[in-house]
């Protein structure tokens, strides 16, 4: 009888301690917002036993291609249109499993400060990645220097303009690169995470910005395999809970706005 009872006591701690131990998930994303944003969620995950570990990037490029490869789980970074570009130019079939937040993207200058300083011949540098670019083609229209041939193509390059007034000059960089040759443009269209890691603040700074109504959301992407797994899910209802949306307010003042 007490080896019986022996047995079913080790049994329940080995079992707890599996418990205890729970899942790993190796999930990328860019310094910021993501990656703070998935450090302050790593002890609630903790305590629903999730082990989280982040793994930061600075392009947008690998943390696709490593989650594709089963290297990585998941990644917390990018926009659909982006996702979408990138699945048909690479072949991969990567999944949104929830959103989280906007980044509104926008423009900055050190040589001007207003869009009306602007003069014909301006150097604008724009990001290279398909969806990218056309985010910010997009919003130069909006804002009445350029006109695309199409005012609603995601996918814009600056060969997609039907009209440039300015006669501006496009100088197209990896997205990362941007906020590094913000003093050699006339104007810079720079996602929001980079101009964070900058120093920008886009609230304050940017002189063109999306608004609020931006359909550019960050979503947490994953594979079929196992955007529906238990650790996923788990993680998608941390990212969109109350205490990310207050940190969201509290942290970015503006720059970063809940999508949830």
């Amino acid at each position: 009888m007490k080896k019986v009872l022996l047995f079913t006591a080790l049994a329940a701690a080995l079992t707890a301690g599996l418990a205890h131990a729970g899942e790993k998930l190796v999930v990328a994303a860019t310094p910021v917002p993501h990656a703070e944003i998935l450090e302050l969620i790593k002890p609630a995950l903790a305590k629903e036993g999730v082990d989280l570990e982040i793994k930061v990037f600075t392009d947008y490029v690998q943390p696709n291609v490593q989650v594709d490869q089963k290297r990585l789980d998941a990644n917390y970074f990018q926009t659909l249109p982006y996702l979408t570009s990138f699945n048909e130019g690479k072949g991969t079939d990567l999944v949104t499993v929830i959103g989280v937040h906007v980044e509104p993207f926008g423009g900055y200058s050190k040589k001007i400060k207003n869009l009306s300083e602007l003069k014909d011949g301006a150097t604008v540098a724009i990001p290279n990645e398909g969806s990218n670019s056309g985010r910010a083609l997009i919003l130069l229209q909006k804002a009445g220097l350029i006109e695309l041939k199409d005012p609603k193509n995601a996918l814009a390059t600056p060969k997609d303009i039907a009209k440039n007034p300015h006669n501006l000059k496009f100088k197209e960089l990896e997205s990362a690169m941007l906020a590094r040759v913000l003093d050699q443009v006339d104007l810079d269209m720079i996602n929001t995470n980079y101009a964070l890691e900058a120093g920008l603040n886009p609230a304050k700074d940017a002189l063109l910005i999306e608004g609020a109504d931006s359909p550019y959301v960050n979503f947490l992407v994953a594979r079929p395999d196992n955007k529906d797994s238990v650790a996923i899910q788990k993680l998608a209802k941390a990212l969109t809970s109350p205490e990310v949306k207050a940190f969201i307010a509290e942290k970015y003042k503006g720059a970063v706005l809940p999508a949830f």
